[in-house]
């Protein structure tokens, strides 16, 4: 599945290799800057795993997560929103990210790579992340920022 293929697409997209004979292009980063945690994203569209032919089209994105504030911060719950080329929105909401509700230091950061499917060429993504303060158990929202799907198939780039 394309879960499975993660951590070895991020090994290659971040080594910068996108075969022997061609690097690969760094995708645009998308960042938002929310009580001083900064979210960065980027997207990759992943033809290996997609179908065109089936509508079925999947990227990965890539997150980091850096708390430029003073306050130690934890990440315990996403909500994404995930809207195709058709104006079909999916909410997805859960428990941590990959599995972890990281703690950030001031100064640290935590990064992650997954991935989502649609049924269209093309599409968005935004979302936001529930935190709390360490110290004090404040519950507050960071951004993420929104961003585009994009892939080769779709007749041209909208977002």
């Amino acid at each position: 599945t394309w879960r499975s293929k993660l951590g070895a697409l991020r090994m290659r997209l971040f080594a910068g290799n996108g075969g022997p004979d061609r690097p690969m292009a760094a995708p645009p980063a998308f960042t938002e800057v929310t009580r001083g945690v900064r979210v960065t994203v980027r997207a990759f569209y992943l033809a290996d795993q997609s179908k065109p032919e089936r509508g079925h089209y999947v990227w990965a994105y890539n997150v980091s997560i850096a708390n430029e504030g003073r306050q130690t911060v934890q990440l315990l719950r996403r909500s994404w929103s995930i809207t195709d080329a058709q104006g079909r929105t999916q909410h997805v909401h859960g428990e941590g990210v990959v599995g972890e509700q990281p703690v950030l230091d001031p100064g640290e950061s935590f990064e992650y790579t997954s991935g989502t499917p649609l049924e269209t060429p093309t599409g968005f993504m935004r979302g936001a992340y529930h935190m709390v303060v360490a110290a004090t158990g404040e519950a507050f929202d960071v951004a993420i920022p929104g961003f585009s799907l994009d892939s080769p198939h779709q007749p041209n780039r909208v977002h």
